[in-house]
């Protein structure tokens, strides 16, 4: 059995480089690889592009890259809680590439599978499409989505085993596990580490296959973006 298990973050985000392209998991603020973010922030990497559902918030996430001015370019489907994103996009400092949701999920389950691209129907006559190759499918017009390239993918599981097995929980579901193998190396923090042959196998979400380095994640905040509360 190969051991996909590293001491710590440190150790897990070796070979992190400016300039690379990161895919990050999670869903708002759930689910979010909290542990290589602050190591990416520690590290001080430049020039980054972001694969991400969303940029997180302000002061947590992704906004703590956006705040040290280290992502070039956000690839992003919902961007409405940082303030500081739409500074940098409005002035110009931040590249922007917004993605409908179900094609920025199948760009990368796409890349995690090998294929090179597919036909979708979202986004056809809106500027989405712009440059892109239009074919008619059945009456209806799609156009051609290429899949993700990148180098690093950081997602985060409830559980996992020192084989990289992986469990996730909730809504954490949405986008951690078709990022696992869609970059060259997968990384995942997870909130329970135990040895190969603990987790059962028909809970497995996703298999160690498709991860290269797993971790004890530690001091998870797991923020809430918008509490509401019945007024008493």
């Amino acid at each position: 059995m190969i051991r996909k298990t590293v001491a710590n973050v440190t150790e897990a985000l070796e070979g992190v480089q400016d300039g690379m392209t990161f895919m990050l998991g999670g869903f708002g603020l759930c689910g979010i690889p909290e542990n290589a973010i602050s190591e990416l922030v520690r590290l001080g990497v430049k020039d980054i592009t972001c694969i991400s559902n969303n940029a997180g918030v302000d002061d947590f996430g992704l906004g703590l890259l956006l705040h040290q001015h280290q992502i070039k370019k956000m690839v992003s489907s919902y961007v409405g809680e940082n303030d500081e994103f739409e500074r940098q996009m409005l002035s110009g400092e931040l590249e922007v590439e917004l993605t409908p949701q179900g094609t920025l999920a199948e760009k990368c389950r796409a890349a995690q599978a090998g294929f090179p691209a597919f036909f979708t129907p979202a986004g056809y006559g809106t500027e989405v499409a712009d440059g892109k190759e239009v074919r008619e499918f059945n009456g209806k017009m799609h156009i051609l989505e290429e899949a993700f390239k990148a180098d690093f993918a950081f997602v985060k599981a409830w559980k996992g085993d020192a084989a990289g097995n992986l469990i996730f929980k909730g809504t954490a579901r949405n986008f951690n596990p078709c990022m696992c193998g869609a970059a060259t190396i997968t990384v995942a923090e997870v909130e329970e580490l135990v040895t190969e042959g603990e987790l059962d196998p028909n809970q497995i979400h996703i298999p160690g296959i498709f991860v290269q380095r797993i971790f004890q994640g530690k001091d998870y905040e797991k923020r809430i973006e918008q509490r509401t509360v019945r007024q008493k």
